[in-house]
């Protein structure tokens, strides 16, 4: 199927895995396998996993991926990677990439509901099942709704959009991504409203990312996939915000970290040793000749640790 995506950063990413023709890797996000496929043509004996949750994605990579007798695609969510590797009997990798971003398919395909750029029903699900935007926003209360907003989208006015939505669905359900986009720009003043871009951009972030778990699969992930590195195994990570990418830093960060015993103890009594070398001390981020022709990698920033 037709699953148009420009992969983000694509050479850093490669170079970042430091691939070896006979290693094991996943790619957790395959998306329209822009990563996938150069990850599969740098192997010999080797192996790819390819692991999306959107159904659109795997019909996609399951198809571009077909040349390549080493890949194998897998419907899931990254953060059951270890669950996947454990039902492929694999148990050490040498590799894993992640690009949380949403896919330019998802937001370009208007009945998806992801973009406040097109007139379509409240969706934003990832995997096309479960819980749906039209479900948080007709049935969550004002509170939830303005938590989420200012948790997930840093969203200054996050009280009065969730106050104006209860009000509006009282009326009648709210169902499509207009409807909410008119609520939110009445609920912002016009002079905020004229900075920082589209008004609805921070409201359809939180959403989408409360929708799909986002935050919660990111940190799952980050808990279990390390494990299953085996030594001299990369783990990269490309972010789009600064919730997602202090999470990743934090998490690198601790595991990059030796003694953890307080400052004042004259010996390390905690015999906590590093697990992993952080690779990349500041992110690295998209390329001016990549902006140029891709816009949406403009805030993707991308961190890579070595297991030790």
């Amino acid at each position: 199927m037709e699953f148009n995506h420009l992969p983000v950063m694509l050479n850093e990413c490669i170079d970042a895995l430091d691939i070896k023709p006979d290693g094991i890797y996943v790619d957790g996000t395959a998306g329209g396998a822009g990563h996938s496929a150069e990850i599969a043509k740098r192997l010999t004996s080797g192996r790819l996993i390819a692991i999306d949750k959107d159904p659109d994605a795997v019909a996609a990579a399951t198809e571009r991926l077909s040349p390549y007798k080493c890949a194998a695609v897998v419907q899931r969510d990254f953060s059951q990677i270890a669950n996947v590797l454990d039902e492929l009997n694999i148990r050490l990798v040498d590799g894993i990439l992640l690009d949380l971003g949403v896919s330019s398919h998802q937001l370009d395909t208007a009945a998806r509901g992801f973009s406040y750029n097109y007139d379509a029903p409240l969706d934003m699900r990832m995997s096309q099942s479960g819980l749906s935007a039209y479900d948080i926003v007709n049935t969550y209360s004002a509170n939830d709704i303005s938590k989420i907003l200012r948790d997930f989208g840093e969203e200054k006015f996050a009280f009065k959009i969730a106050l104006n939505i209860e009000k509006k669905r009282n009326e009648k359900p709210i169902e499509t991504t207009f409807e909410l986009v008119d609520i939110i720009k009445q609920s912002i003043p016009a002079a905020a409203r004229r900075e920082g871009g589209h008004p609805a951009k921070r409201t359809f972030q939180a959403i989408r990312m409360a929708v799909n778990g986002e935050l919660q699969s990111l940190s799952d992930c980050l808990d279990s996939a390390f494990d299953r590195l085996s030594t001299g195994g990369r783990f990269a990570i490309i972010t789009f915000h600064s919730l997602e990418d202090r999470m990743v830093k934090q998490k690198f960060s601790a595991l990059a970290k030796g003694c953890i015993c307080p400052p004042d103890f004259p010996v390390c009594t905690c015999g906590n040793k590093p697990k992993c070398a952080v690779i990349t001390k500041k992110p690295i981020t998209a390329s001016e000749a990549e902006l140029e022709t891709n816009n949406r990698s403009r805030s993707a920033k991308l961190r890579v640790i070595e297991k030790l």
